[in-house]
């Protein structure tokens, strides 16, 4: 009798899974969470095999394993993929950009849509917007999110730190008023500490004033 191990299963598993998505219809919109799934196999086929008591049980356990990695890899890729959609389609034209990083959900506002200059209130005509972002949060619960504050490199340190910890506190505000869960939200200043262009010219300058709402889901 041919005997396969619980690893080299998974990775059939993973294998099959990949190929059947290719073959199918919205591959390349779907591909994150193909990639999630297969992922999920082998984790889940490697912990399960670790926890079998001889070959055959190994075997069996990490079949399991696979089976139940890949559904959960794939659901978490498949929830975030259909919340950027949502996102994509809210924040058409209004200036903030979308971005994609694994799975996580990166929100970019730039300081001239959100705040007047050397200020922390959110402009009154930006309000709409982040209406639009609390509606879609609260549509995908199972997230948590972070508000980063940014500054450029232009005054004090400790200054722009704080600056930056208003601001962000401010849009956590505005997205609570909005029926977003508190306990979901998590605010952080960063100052000028991680800049995105170069604070050597007025255009890079303006880029690193921005706030950024991190999406992740819930692990």
């Amino acid at each position: 009798m041919i005997r396969i191990s619980s690893i080299t299963l998974s990775a059939i598993i993973c294998s099959g899974i990949l190929a059947s998505c290719q073959q199918g219809p919205g591959y390349q919109q779907n591909q994150k969470t193909y990639k999630g799934a297969g992922l999920g196999a082998l984790i889940g086929g490697a912990a399960g095999a670790l926890t079998g008591e001889d070959s055959k049980d190994r075997l069996e356990r990490g079949a399991i394993g696979a089976g139940i990695g890949a559904l959960a890899g794939g659901g978490i890729g498949q929830y975030m993929d259909r919340q950027e959609n949502a996102m994509r389609q809210e924040l058409a034209g209004s200036g903030v950009d979308v971005r994609r990083d694994g799975n996580d959900i990166l929100l970019n506002m730039p300081n001239s849509i959100t705040f007047g200059f050397d200020s922390s209130s959110v402009r009154p005509e930006f309000n709409g917007t982040l209406s639009d972002i609390a509606h879609i949060l609260n549509q995908y619960p199972q997230t948590n999110v972070e508000v980063l504050g940014h500054t450029d490199n232009v005054g004090n340190d400790s200054y722009n730190k704080t600056l930056s910890e208003k601001r962000a506190q401010a849009v956590t505000s505005m997205l609570i008023s909005n029926g977003v869960d508190s306990n979901r939200l998590y605010v952080n200043g960063r100052g000028e500490s991680e800049p995105i262009a170069s604070n050597n010219t007025e255009s890079g300058r303006a880029q690193n004033r921005r706030v950024e709402v991190k999406i992740s889901p819930i692990n």
